[in-house]
């Protein structure tokens, strides 16, 4: 089924694209809830023209996403977390998390508007902060351990721990030796 956007629906696409969807999605849904209309021929003539009429606005609502999007140039976050033994998340870092951070360096951004999968480690990811469907912005998003680093990073600590001990056996091996 043939429909045409009348906003915004992430995974499917933007305000007056034309999308096909499954019948029952655009018919039970879409359709019934105003996010969309049918795309039967005179509708697409009276897209065409609302788009050439409002191709100004257009150009306006991309510069405004572009000069949002420029706040965001060269900004990274830093989230702290607490995190178990073995180096997992105790929860998960998620776009609604990034946002409040944002926000805490003055920057407000839609928590719906980034787009990032659940981070479950410590580490380094990106999410992806989308202000048009032509304006995109990447943000490193770095996950630390709150409190000891021991914790976050439990290979390199035992790493640490198993030369040592490997160390104190020649030594008791001497002193046997010494003793006999």
């Amino acid at each position: 089924m043939e429909i045409i956007l009348k906003e915004d629906i992430i995974g499917l696409g933007y305000k007056n694209d034309i999308v096909n969807v499954k019948a029952g999605y655009g018919r039970n849904y879409l359709i019934p809830t105003g996010k969309a209309v049918i795309a039967s021929p005179s509708a697409k003539k009276v897209l065409a023209e609302n788009l050439k009429q409002q191709a100004h606005k257009l150009a306006k609502i991309l510069a405004d996403a572009e000069a949002e999007a420029a706040k965001l140039n060269g900004v990274a976050v830093e989230v702290t977390a607490k995190v178990s033994a073995t180096g997992v998340l105790y929860g998960s870092v998620t776009s609604a998390t990034v946002a409040e951070e944002l926000a805490k360096k003055g920057i407000e951004v839609d928590r719906k508007r980034i787009i990032m999968k659940d981070i479950k480690t410590v580490g380094e990811y990106a999410a992806t902060v989308v202000f048009h469907k032509e304006v995109k912005v990447e943000i490193p998003v770095t996950v630390l351990a709150e409190g000891n680093v021991a914790a976050a990073k439990p290979e390199e600590a035992k790493a640490e721990e198993a030369p040592a001990a490997v160390e104190e056996a020649p030594a008791a091996e001497a002193t046997e030796e010494a003793a006999e």
